[in-house]
């Protein structure tokens, strides 16, 4: 996630970019936006995630802006180093006329930086240059977001760079974490005798009901807890990667997932067994409603490995926009399904597990499929996520030529990355909540604050690198300062706004 320079990988169309961002946003996270559509009511939800998705493609375009001015002040340090070479090689061989001539001495000390420099290429290519010409800003390199920030932010912006990132990473593992064995738990218990799973008054479990003779459904979600730990957890202690063919795999399985709940939530409400009554607003569902939505637009983390082996950029503003307003209309017509199909009461924090139901779902492979699919998916993203984390760490405490104690690196480190998102899940399994809360903080710095700042960084930086005539062809359509504030002042308004209804809640409980 956060990282250095990486390889681009191997070249793909716009179009098969575009599926692969589709896939990247719509995950686990739109499996809880039904029910928090229907706490906040349908008006508001619709209003809300529209807006919540021009703000995320929004600062999407400025991530990619930085992209490519991160790529062109890499392509100036190598020209730097190039010519530096050169001059060192002319050197060792100058003859006495050379020496005798002032001119070049002058030259090296008065030359603007790289601006006037394109001027070795004469003619209409230097034009091209001066106004960003492919080749300066294109996008080749896979430049991640923690180098972005070394390039364009000071050492206490790096610092909250990583701080942001290592947060969202804990409540993406500890939402992980809750997800697998409250599943795991639903399904078992329903097997074992407990017929909550498949009830429609299922979201409404105790959890100290029964689920296998004298064992609770709380000690059951523990038990399989402690099992999801013990046999992913070790793997933060290696390193790991997600394969090629496990990518199609779990795309393709979650894929299978949506369509079936889409289609069986269509044909119940055909028949006219739709229960759903959504109010129209409800604004004490808006806080979970917008920590979910900002969490399932998230893809700005990930820009950099999707965005770069894209092999032709032209139009790339365009296709993410497409991206954007497909999700969009993917989002509402899962949830307005949901809401219309189900009760407000029944609808439970994971979304497939309203399709236990033989009145639902009629084939029992179906119903489980539904029930266990977050299972796999979750499962395998765990470690990898667990990886990116402790590697942040990592980072975040490098210095210069330094090594970590095998100690450190090898223990520590997975350590305080394996066990606080586990004793979180330990203590609660609301997965709305969990979800809400990482999106309206981590999720708020990572989507709106950081690209705003590395736009405007970025911006200022390579006018003093390469002039103020210079074009970056890829700059975002929402090139005025005055978006950059207005992404800010929102990012510190949802901030504010979260932070004081969590109080509110609280003081009236």
């Amino acid at each position: 996630m956060a990282g250095g320079i990486t390889d681009t990988g191997e070249l793909y169309s716009p179009y098969v970019g575009l599926i692969y961002m589709f896939n990247l946003i719509v995950g686990t996270g739109a499996l809880t936006m039904p029910k928090a559509f229907a706490t906040a009511g349908w008006l508001v939800s619709l209003i809300l995630i529209m807006f919540l998705g021009f703000m995320s493609y929004m600062t999407t375009t400025f991530v990619m802006e930085t992209m490519a001015a991160a790529n062109a002040q890499l392509r100036w340090k190598r020209m730097e180093k190039h010519k530096e070479d050169d001059d060192e090689d002319s050197s060792s061989g100058v003859s006495d006329s050379d020496v005798l001539l002032p001119d070049n001495y002058e030259r090296s000390e008065t030359r603007p930086i790289l601006s006037v420099r394109l001027k070795l290429a004469p003619s209409d290519g230097e034009v091209r240059e001066r106004r960003g010409a492919p080749n300066v800003f294109e996008i080749t390199e896979r430049v991640e977001m923690g180098q972005m920030a070394s390039m364009f932010f000071n050492k206490v912006g790096v610092n909250l760079f990583y701080f942001c990132i290592i947060i969202y990473l804990y409540g993406d593992l500890a939402i992980y974490a809750a997800a697998v064995p409250v599943s795991l738990m639903q399904v078992t218990c329903s097997v074992s005798g407990n017929h909550s799973y498949g009830d429609e008054d299922s979201s409404n479990y105790n959890d100290t009901a029964k689920c296998w003779g004298p064992i609770r459904r709380i000690d059951a979600y523990r038990i399989y807890l402690a099992a999801f730990t013990l046999l992913l957890g070790p793997f933060t202690f290696f390193n790991v990667q997600k394969t090629k063919y496990l990518q199609i795999l779990t795309s393709l399985m979650r894929w299978i997932a949506f369509v079936v709940m889409i289609i069986f939530a269509l044909i119940r409400i055909a028949k006219g067994q739709g229960e759903g009554h959504p109010p129209l607003a409800q604004l004490s569902g808006i806080r979970n409603l917008f920590g979910v939505c900002v969490y399932s637009f998230m893809c700005q983390h990930s820009l950099p490995s999707l965005i770069a082996p894209i092999s032709k950029k032209k139009h790339v503003n365009k296709l993410v926009l497409l991206d954007y307003i497909l999700i969009l209309g993917f989002y509402s017509l899962l949830s307005f399904t949901a809401i219309y199909c189900f009760r407000n009461g029944t609808l439970m924090d994971m979304y497939t597990l309203n399709f236990a139901s033989g009145q639902i779902v009629p084939y029992a492979f179906l119903r489980y499929f539904l029930g266990l699919f977050p299972v796999f998916t979750i499962s395998t993203n765990f470690p990898i996520i667990a990886v990116t984390l402790r590697n942040n760490w990592k980072t975040l405490f490098h210095r210069e030529g330094g090594t970590y104690p095998w100690v450190v690196d090898r223990i520590f480190f997975p350590v305080i990355t394996l066990i606080p998102p586990i004793v979180v899940a330990f203590c609660t399994h609301d997965l709305e909540s969990l979800v809400g809360i990482t999106g309206a903080y981590a999720g708020n710095g990572i989507q709106y604050i950081i690209p705003a700042f590395l736009a405007y960084c970025s911006r200022k930086d390579t006018q003093l690198v390469f002039g103020s005539g210079t074009i970056n062809k890829h700059l975002s359509p929402f090139r005025h300062t005055f978006w950059i504030g207005f992404v800010l002042l929102w990012g510190l308004f949802c901030f504010l706004f979260v932070t004081a209804n969590i109080i509110f809640n609280e003081t009236k409980l």
